[in-house]
């Protein structure tokens, strides 16, 4: 018969007390951190339709490492024709601490550069993005629930 000194059951209760406050603790910082959720829109140009459902059905890993590394979460992106014109709509969460940073540390990104660099010229912004050099135009939530 194996025999356990009262030693041995302290320190195992001490492991188990320790590991349950240790994932506590992980599970009360996961809770603290506010999502942002964001709905964005741009246009499709029709003929780069094709090569970029291409490029998203085999998205670089290297891409989807740096999104997953800026905090950025539960990704999509949809097609939608409205009067003859093609859009496209991306909701993704936000669960970081500083926005402006992760974006700026993506930009930097040389793999995701290469990968702008392919999608960009198959999209036609929005006239407010397009003013303010960019591709995609944030749009505003107007209702939520979980």
């Amino acid at each position: 018969m194996m025999y356990i000194n009262k030693r041995c059951i302290a320190i195992i209760c001490l492991l188990a007390f320790t590991a349950c406050n240790h994932q506590q603790a992980q599970q009360s910082a996961i809770d603290t951190i506010k999502v942002k959720r964001f709905g964005m829109v741009t246009g499709l140009k029709p003929e780069k339709m094709a090569y970029y459902k291409k490029l998203h059905t085999a998205a670089w890993p290297g891409v989807l490492k740096k999104i997953k590394a800026c905090n950025i979460r539960n990704y999509s992106i949809y097609i939608q024709k409205i009067e003859g014109r093609y859009f496209l709509f991306s909701y993704f969460e936000y669960a970081g601490t500083d926005f402006d940073k992760d974006m700026a540390l993506m930009a930097a990104d040389t793999t995701t550069q290469r990968w702008w660099k392919e999608t960009n010229p198959t999209q036609n912004p929005l006239p407010e993005a397009a003013a303010q050099q960019k591709i995609w135009q944030n749009m505003e939530e107007v209702f939520h629930t979980d």
